[in-house]
C-alpha cells in the first residue's frame, strides 16, 4: 500500500538541499514567508491545508515524520518528551521571541547553523535534527 511519504518522495528527492519544514498554525503567516522567500525553505504551513489547519498537536508531530521534514512551531508542548517522544522525532524547534522581527532573526540562525550545514560530503542532511529537540529564544548565546 502506498502512503503519502512514498507517494510524495520522488517530488522530495527534487528539492534535494532545501530544508523541508512543518509549520504549526501558531507561526504568523509574515514569517512563515519569510522561511520561504528569503531562506529559501520548503514550507509546509497547516494553516494554508484545510485538513491540518485544527488537527491536533499529534497528528502534526505524527505527519512531520511522516513528511520528512522538521517541524517548527511556538508551542513548548512539544518539548514533553512523555508526549512527543525524542525518539519519534523529525527534528522539532520550539521558537521563543518577541515579534516576528525576532522570530526571523532566530529563523536565521536556524538556517545558518543548522541547516547550511553538510555532513562532510557536501550534502546537506535531509532532516538534521532527526531524534532532537530545540528550543531557540532570544537569548541564544551571540545572537546580535
Amino acid at each position: 500500500m502506498r502512503t503519502l511519504s512514498s507517494e510524495l518522495g520522488s517530488h522530495a528527492d527534487r528539492l534535494a538541499g532545501r530544508p523541508r519544514v512543518y509549520i504549526d498554525a501558531n507561526m504568523p503567516s509574515g514569517v512563515v514567508a519569510y522561511m520561504r522567500r528569503r531562506l529559501g525553505w520548503d514550507a509546509l504551513f497547516v494553516v494554508e491545508h484545510d485538513d491540518l489547519r485544527r488537527a491536533p498537536d499529534g497528528k502534526h508531530y505524527h505527519m512531520a515524520r511522516q513528511l520528512g521534514r522538521t517541524l517548527i512551531t511556538l508551542d513548548r508542548d512539544y518539548l514533553d518528551d512523555r508526549q512527543f517522544p525524542v525518539s519519534h522525532s523529525p527534528g522539532v524547534i520550539v521558537l521563543a521571541a518577541p515579534g516576528e522581527r525576532a522570530l526571523s532573526r532566530l529563523l536565521r540562525r536556524v538556517h545558518e547553523e543548522v541547516f547550511d550545514r553538510s555532513d562532510g560530503d557536501g550534502t546537506v542532511p535531509a532532516l538534521p535534527l532527526k531524534r532532537r529537540k530545540l528550543h531557540i529564544h532570544v537569548d541564544w548565546e551571540g545572537l546580535d
